[in-house]
C-alpha cells in the first residue's frame, strides 16, 4: 500500500476518536497540556496495537482466504465507512457527565473508537503493505487527532464531530474501492 493511502487510512480510524476527545475537551475546559497528552496516549496505543491484532489474524488465514482478499477488504473497508456516515447522521441522547481523565473511562473510550482498526488490520493482511510504518502512522495520526479534539473541545463545542466522522467513513469506502479496482483492473 503506498505511504498516501496509508496516511489517508490513519487519518479516516482518527475520526472516531477526534470527535470523542472534542467530547473530553467539552468535559474538561480546564485540561493541561500535560493531561490532554494522559487523555491522548491511550488512544493512540490502542489504535494503533488494534491493526496490529487484526493483520496477526488476517495473516494466519491469507492462503485460504488468498483469492477473495480484496473483496474481503473491499467489503470490511465499506462497511466500516458505510458504518461512520451512518453513524454520523445519527441524533444522540445527552450523555451523563463522565470523567475522561479516570483510567476505565479513557481505556473503554479508547477501545470503543478503535474496533474499526481491528478490521482494518484484519483487511490489510490481506493486501500488501508495510506493517510497521502502518501501524506507527495510525498511532501518530491517532494522538494528533486525540490532541487536537481536546483542544477544540475545549475552547468550541461539538459541531465538527459527526461532520468527521462521516469524512472518515468516505475515506475507508475509498480506500476499500481502490483495492478493489487495483485486484479487478490488472
Amino acid at each position: 500500500m503506498a505511504f498516501i493511502y496509508i496516511i489517508l487510512l490513519a487519518i479516516s480510524l482518527s475520526f472516531d476518536t477526534f470527535a470523542v476527545a472534542i467530547s473530553c475537551g467539552l468535559c474538561l475546559p480546564q485540561i493541561s497540556f500535560q493531561n490532554a497528552i494522559k487523555v491522548s496516549l491511550p488512544f493512540a496505543l490502542v489504535q494503533a496495537i488494534m491493526p496490529l491484532i487484526g493483520w496477526i489474524i488476517g495473516d494466519s488465514l491469507e492462503q485460504i482466504l488468498k483469492d477473495y482478499d480484496h473483496w474481503i477488504a473491499f467489503s470490511l473497508l465499506c462497511f466500516l465507512g458505510g458504518r461512520m456516515i451512518v453513524t454520523s447522521f445519527r441524533k444522540e441522547k445527552p450523555l451523563k457527565p463522565f470523567n475522561p481523565m479516570s483510567l476505565p473511562t479513557i481505556m473503554g473510550l479508547s477501545v470503543a473508537t478503535s474496533i474499526d482498526a481491528l478490521f482494518v488490520g484484519f483487511s490489510m493482511a490481506l493486501v500488501e503493505t508495510n506493517l510497521a510504518i502502518t501501524v506507527i502512522s495510525i498511532g501518530s495520526v491517532t494522538f494528533i487527532a486525540a490532541m487536537l479534539g481536546i483542544l477544540i473541545g475545549k475552547k468550541t463545542g461539538a459541531h465538527l464531530g459527526k461532520k468527521m466522522v462521516m469524512v472518515g467513513g468516505i475515506i475507508l469506502i475509498a480506500i476499500g474501492t481502490k483495492i478493489l479496482l487495483s485486484h479487478i483492473l490488472v
